[in-house]
């Protein structure tokens, strides 16, 4: 492995046990077991190292998340309320798998008003995210990827950022993917059509 892979490796790890706020560029290098002078030839700054592995890690991520609410899904039958529950299950059991990253990441949220980098980079994470979630839903339902999979990917991400930031402040007291559902389709049952 080269520095600027050491690097990122060694940026994920210090997102994970000190988060996005508290690393130090000093926290990269004896992490990484580089110097100082990589951080700026490969990456610009401390900033930009972290934005890169908080990225990477991001699609790590997504992509866990994806593999187990097709698991679920498959398990689940193929009912979409049914299909949607399993993949608030998987949302919620990657949490727990991805915590320190989860929390880096809800840090680097709260960096993004200040940062036009990351904000951009974030953007761009959530764009991709769409497209990725629409292709599963697609995928998982049997349908055509388009704008109502589109539509329900931006909706599946809105419960995941809502639920993981419930999960984050209290585990025991978050949702499950089954009560989630039960709240969808009694709100679909009470609104007008």
């Amino acid at each position: 492995m080269g520095h600027r892979e050491d690097l990122l490796a060694g940026a994920r790890r210090c997102l994970e046990t000190r988060g996005y706020a508290r690393t130090t560029a000093r926290d990269l290098v004896a992490e990484s077991g580089t110097n100082l002078a990589s951080i700026g030839y490969h990456f610009g700054s401390k900033e930009a190292l972290l934005n890169a592995a908080i990225g990477a890690s991001f699609e790590e991520w997504a992509q866990r998340v994806r593999e187990l609410a097709l698991a679920l899904a498959v398990e689940a039958g193929g009912e979409p309320t049914t299909v949607l529950a399993a993949s608030w299950d998987a949302m919620l059991a990657s949490f727990a798998e991805y915590r320190g990253l989860a929390v880096a990441f809800t840090e680097a949220m709260a960096q993004a008003e200040r940062q036009p980098a990351l904000r951009a980079q974030l953007a761009g994470i959530y764009e991709q995210s769409r497209a990725s979630v629409a292709a599963m839903i697609a995928e998982a339902l049997g349908i055509p990827d388009g704008p109502q999979t589109r539509a329900l990917a931006t909706f599946q991400i809105v419960v995941c950022d809502g639920l993981l930031v419930q999960w984050l402040l209290d585990p025991d007291a978050a949702p499950s993917g089954p009560e989630l559902g039960e709240a969808f389709r009694l709100a679909l049952g009470r609104l007008p059509t």
